[in-house]
């Protein structure tokens, strides 16, 4: 397939602006055609960033009415990435509403990793989180190449990452990975145990164990890539071309009287009419939220996203081992696709009618914390803290770090933090990103689970192809909300 690329008049852009030429990229084809989380320590929620605490940059004391291109409900890492490439892409008005602030649902409480050694060549998502890949590896050294440090300004790192198994049938399965994810052309290798204990000295997987390593792999802070997005976003506003509208919720659709189509959305405060499209990226609301929106309209429509709660342990200032690399055990695999009936290895019945998965994963972010994880379960849209998980992420984690068994949890209460984030899950593993049928200018971005960091960069790009109508690079068929709702 040719390249693709766009020869759209982008205004001039200020330093702190990132632009990602597509020709720069190489060429992604697909073979087939957030929100609702809370950060704690301690069980006490914990402070936001003060960049998101800034004042959206539109504020209104009373109701009032604004007009834009393109409103996007949902200020999560999609949304504000939606918005980027519009931004600098186009010349279209965009603005972004949100019932809370940027990073206070799931982006602000994941990993914050940026890794394909668990994902599947072949498989429906790998186009879309290749491409995306790409644009994260462009972006940062976009970054560099303005004078700026990508590690202060993103937490980027490129730290590798590191599969990893403790059997003679789980190392067997690694090795044919290795060899799946070399053909699809990235670095990969094939670690022994001996070869991984060289890697990651505190690591314990037992003589037939061995790991995946991307060396390439990197992982970033979401809070600080969500800050420098939002950033280089509001330097439209300027221009009149971006507006935030924050703690203000969507409570309604503008339906035209003549067409089908929604002209905008209704908020608390404000009425935000838009002449070419409304897009919702709300995670895991954006299911219940399209339900209400459209509940006395003639669209009978169900997006079957609903939340998955995880849990993170923080440790901070951690010095009681290094940890070179990013982690992650091959049981994190299989419950990223466990269903809500389905057992494994690692999944622990915790309530009656509830499965807790817990997988090992660990992580050392740019300030020295520890960031331990994770565990997958469906609760509804609580983000309560509960003790019994974090004790069984510690647990299993210490199977793998032995150094962590001598040290009771319980030593680190006060330099402690949790992390509660509800993941935007699909049942059938795909994102969903396309429009609502019967209104082409309604779209849904939405369903990425524990992959909308890694996915939000191509994700974005996909939908802003949908409005301008541009061929685009990737084929959005496999994730079109036709016949995956009713």
């Amino acid at each position: 397939m040719a390249s693709v690329t766009l020869r759209i008049q982008s205004p001039p852009l200020n330093n702190d602006v990132v632009s990602l030429p597509r020709n720069h990229f190489p060429i992604v084809t697909f073979k087939t055609t957030f929100f609702g989380s809370s950060l704690t320590a301690n069980g006490k929620p914990l402070s936001l960033p003060k960049t998101f605490r800034t004042q959206p940059v539109i504020t209104s004391s009373s109701s009032s009415t604004h007009t834009f291109d393109v409103v996007i409900i949902g200020a999560g890492i999609i949304g504000l990435t939606i918005a980027r490439q519009f931004l600098i892409g186009s010349d279209l008005s965009v603005a972004v509403v949100d019932k809370d602030v940027p990073c206070s649902g799931a982006t602000g409480a994941g990993q914050g990793y940026l890794w394909m050694v668990h994902k599947e060549p072949e498989s429906d998502t790998w186009d879309l989180t290749m491409r995306s890949y790409q644009l994260w590896q462009m972006f940062a050294e976009k970054v560099r190449a303005q004078g700026l440090d990508p590690l202060q300004e993103l937490g980027w790192k490129r730290t590798g990452s590191l599969l990893v198994g403790r059997t003679a049938k789980e190392a067997a399965t690694l090795k044919k990975k290795v060899k799946r994810l070399s053909e699809a052309g990235l670095r990969a290798e094939y670690l022994t145990s001996d070869a991984l204990r060289l890697k990651e000295p505190e690591l314990e997987v037992g003589k037939d164990g061995g790991a995946a390593f991307l060396p390439d792999d990197c992982q970033l802070d979401a809070q600080r890539a969500v800050a420098f997005i939002q950033k280089a976003n509001r330097h439209f506003s300027t221009k009149g071309r971006y507006a935030e509208f924050f703690h203000d919720p969507v409570t309604g659709l503008l339906r035209s009287d003549s067409s089908s189509e929604v002209e905008g959305v209704r908020t608390f405060k404000n009425t935000l009419y838009s002449k070419k499209a409304v897009i919702v990226a709300a995670g895991c609301w954006s299911g219940s939220l399209v339900h209400d929106l459209f509940r006395e309209s003639d669209i009978l429509l169900n997006v079957p996203v609903k939340p998955r709660k995880g849990h993170l342990v923080v440790l901070e200032n951690f010095s009681s081992f290094r940890l070179d690399h990013g982690l992650m055990e091959m049981g994190y695999v299989d419950h990223l696709h466990d269903a809500l009936d389905r057992k494994s290895s690692h999944s622990v019945k915790v309530e009656e009618g509830q499965t807790l998965s817990v997988s090992m994963t660990a992580t050392m972010d740019t300030m020295g914390n520890l960031v331990l994880g994770s565990s997958r379960q469906f609760t509804g849209y609580s983000t309560k803290v509960d003790e019994s998980i974090i004790n069984h992420i510690w647990k299993r984690a210490g199977e793998f770090f032995p150094k962590l068994k001598e040290l009771p949890l319980e030593d680190f209460t006060l330099d402690r933090k949790v992390r509660i984030g509800l993941r935007p899950y699909m049942p059938d593993g795909k994102p969903v990103i396309g429009p609502v049928p019967g209104l082409m200018n309604v779209i849904i971005a939405t369903g990425h689970e524990g992959g909308g960091l890694s996915m939000a960069l191509g994700t974005a790009e996909m939908v802003a192809d949908m409005v301008l109508g541009n061929p685009g690079i990737v084929d959005v068929a496999a994730f079109a909300l036709q016949g995956r709702c009713c």
